[in-house]
């Protein structure tokens, strides 16, 4: 009984010296986002002069043509209160003059193929004021690579589940329309299979690429991303 006095005592006396303990801020909402012109359609492809780079260990990939489609939602779902407004887009394409991809080793090129067979595509487009970000989303396996030539390799990208990448969404302007932004590279989970030549070890890859997003429903309109009303 005496030691349970004594440490209430002690209690009290350390919540009187150092006062009651600061209740856990709340986790704050993200910006509500509002993607219009609501039910366009609209294209992304790559900026004029850059290409889609795929880097697996020593390996790099750099895709001259690459570019998705995807809808504006209808209202009221172009519009989030809370957070980034999420649709669907077809997988996206890569290629180089409707051929396979050159590489960074000689004699060799390679093939990409993209799927939703285990889930859709998708592209969340946030609004922020210190910088809207678009985020795309690749199903399970929804990305696969085959290197031929002087090494025969498959890298599959997001192999365990799904895997996203976000970026700088950049307002459009007098200048051009707008642009989703991963020329700084960001990371997906990959497994390779092949023989002695290939990177089997690797398990993340790095991709680069800059996108230009045209409104294909009316072109000279702008997709923008920006504060709900109200």
């Amino acid at each position: 009984m005496r030691h349970l006095v004594r440490t209430g005592v002690v209690a009290a006396a350390l919540g009187l010296g150092l006062g009651a303990l600061p209740a856990a801020p709340a986790l704050a909402l993200a910006p509500g986002t509002t993607v219009t012109p609501a039910g366009h359609d609209y294209t992304a492809a790559l900026v004029s002069g850059t290409t889609a780079a795929f880097v697996v260990g020593s390996t790099t990939v750099n895709c001259a043509q690459s570019g998705t489609t995807g809808q504006v939602p209808a209202e009221p779902a172009n519009t989030s209160p809370d957070g980034p407004v999420v649709s669907p887009v077809s997988p996206a394409t890569f290629g180089t003059n409707g051929a396979s991809c050159p590489t960074n080793v000689p004699f060799t090129t390679a093939r990409t193929v993209s799927n939703a067979t285990n889930g859709p595509w998708t592209i969340a487009l946030q609004y922020d004021p210190a910088g809207s970000t678009g985020t795309m989303t690749i199903p399970a396996a929804g990305v696969v690579t085959t290197i031929t030539g002087l090494a025969s390799c498959t890298v599959t990208v997001a192999p365990d589940g799904p895997a996203s990448v976000s970026g700088p969404w950049r307002a459009g302007g007098a200048a051009g329309p707008p642009v989703l932004d991963f020329s700084a590279g960001v990371t997906l989970p990959i497994r390779v299979t092949g023989g002695l030549a290939c990177p089997t070890g690797a398990t993340t890859a790095t991709f680069r690429a800059t996108y230009e997003i045209t409104d294909a429903t009316d072109p000279a309109r702008q997709i923008t991303v920006s504060a709900p009303e109200g």
